[in-house]
């Protein structure tokens, strides 16, 4: 039987909302070590936002960023999985959409984030993924 998502997920995704302003949130990836948060208005999923998104969506159009909200940035159209969704889900829808991180959403309310790296510490702990995935934050 596959592991559940919530077996291998990061619970406490960081979040963010629509208004939240480019910079802040560009500190808030750099001081967690983060690629991503979630995008979140009245407790519901409303997109997801990385640190690529913020380069080519904000920072590209030589605008001023901080002048520009990260709704501007996220994408809206989030595919998600459940807790109680196996592993082997994620893993095909990741495949699918040539994704890297997928929500976990409970009832519409994120609960955590499973990313490439966590199903490959899961799946194969040997794997350079995994070893990478596992160091520490480069510092």
């Amino acid at each position: 039987m596959a592991p559940l998502v919530r077996e291998v997920m990061t619970l406490g995704p960081v979040t963010v909302t629509p208004d939240t302003p480019v910079p802040e949130v560009a500190r808030v990836m750099r001081d967690k070590d983060i690629g991503a948060v979630l995008v979140v208005a009245d407790g519901r999923l409303r997109g997801l936002v990385t640190d690529r998104d913020l380069t080519v969506r904000i920072l590209a159009d030589a605008q001023d960023a901080s002048a520009r909200t990260v709704a501007e940035a996220c994408s809206g159209d989030v595919v998600c999985v459940a807790p109680e969704d196996d592993v082997d889900r994620a893993v095909q829808l990741m495949r699918g959409k040539a994704l890297r991180r997928l929500p976990v959403v409970d009832d519409g309310r994120p609960v955590g984030i499973v990313t490439l790296g966590d199903v490959a510490v899961d799946q194969d702990p040997t794997c350079v993924l995994a070893r990478i995935s596992a160091a520490g934050p480069n510092r």
